[in-house]
């Protein structure tokens, strides 16, 4: 159990991490004008002050649906997907794989989906899914766009739930069935064995040890049986697999412990989904210093993909 100030990870009912708030009022500290110079195009608002007013208004309406740390860090508005060198893999098979299938789950207000059509992924191609739909719905304001100018498919659940996604060893439908119409998808079952390729940033790290092995199975049955289709994303880690516990900065938030795997743990967790042999699995920690981190405490970031051989 956790003690007082800190938060055990575990599983609320709908699959989420809980985080506790207490002295985590939102900083602008965190706000970086390099950051969100991007969005000027999107949301038509050239003034830099204006923009800045723009998305602050709407981080404290992000952080009212859930406090996740990464909003007040502002993530949500930053170009992430873009940085994974893998990224261009996914770019190129938007462009040479006919009906090549994406999803971003857990996209939160969609700034990385938002990322891959502006680079050319073709939006009737991608779908995004997240626990909240308020996240997708507040994206619109975000960038300022409408379902309309904006027409990636968003589907809201719970990914552990199975109406939502049929577990791991439910059968997959044959490789010469119907294409899937994503228009009239309601839950991510229909898109087993169909994604071409699969973004989940700063998403497992939100889950048990157990609950994460159980999401490893679930995306690795939605992924395709192609060689060169791929998984990728990043989240907290640590060089040797085990529970995070670092303090956050006493005036931002209580500490989280959260399960950590290490590059090793995390190939022989995905190995354990394929098969050895049959997928790649590349994982590099990086160390870094956060800014809602006292001085000295050090974080570790793992960025990840598996891809089938």
């Amino acid at each position: 159990m956790a003690s007082a100030g800190e938060t055990e990870v575990g599983a609320p009912p709908a699959g989420g991490m809980e985080y506790s708030t207490r002295g985590a009022d939102l900083d602008e500290e965190f706000y970086d004008p390099a950051e969100t110079a991007w969005l000027s195009d999107l949301t038509g608002i050239a003034d830099p002050e204006e923009l800045k007013k723009h998305i602050l208004q709407v981080q404290r309406d992000v952080y009212a649906i859930h406090p996740y740390p990464c909003i007040r860090l502002f993530n949500f508005v930053k170009q992430k997907i873009s940085r994974f060198p893998i990224y261009q893999e996914l770019l190129r098979l938007g462009r040479e794989r006919p009906g090549a299938l994406f999803l971003d789950i857990g996209c939160g207000v969609g700034n990385d989906t938002r990322k891959a059509v502006l680079d050319g992924f073709p939006a009737s191609q991608i779908v995004a899914s997240d626990l909240h739909a308020n996240f997708w719905d507040i994206g619109h304001r975000v960038f300022k766009s409408t379902p309309e100018t904006f027409p990636v498919k968003f589907v809201s659940g719970n990914i552990f739930d199975d109406d939502f996604l049929a577990p791991a060893d439910a059968p997959i439908p044959a490789g010469d069935a119907p294409p899937v119409d994503l228009r009239a998808l309601t839950s991510l079952s229909p898109l087993r064995g169909r994604l071409s390729a699969i973004y989940a940033s700063s998403f497992f790290h939100l889950f048990s040890e157990t609950q994460q092995a159980t999401l490893a199975a679930r995306l690795g049955a939605l992924l395709a049986p192609t060689p060169g289709s791929f998984i990728f994303g990043s989240h907290i880690g640590r060089p040797e697999k085990g529970l995070r516990t670092e303090l956050a900065r006493p005036n931002v938030a209580s500490s989280v412990r959260m399960l950590c795997h290490s590059p090793e743990s995390w190939r022989e967790l995905w190995e354990g989904v394929f098969g050895k042999d049959r997928v790649e699995v590349k994982a590099v920690l990086r160390e870094v210093q956060r800014r809602d981190m006292p001085e000295g405490v050090t974080a570790f970031i793992m960025a990840w993909s598996v891809k089938r051989l």
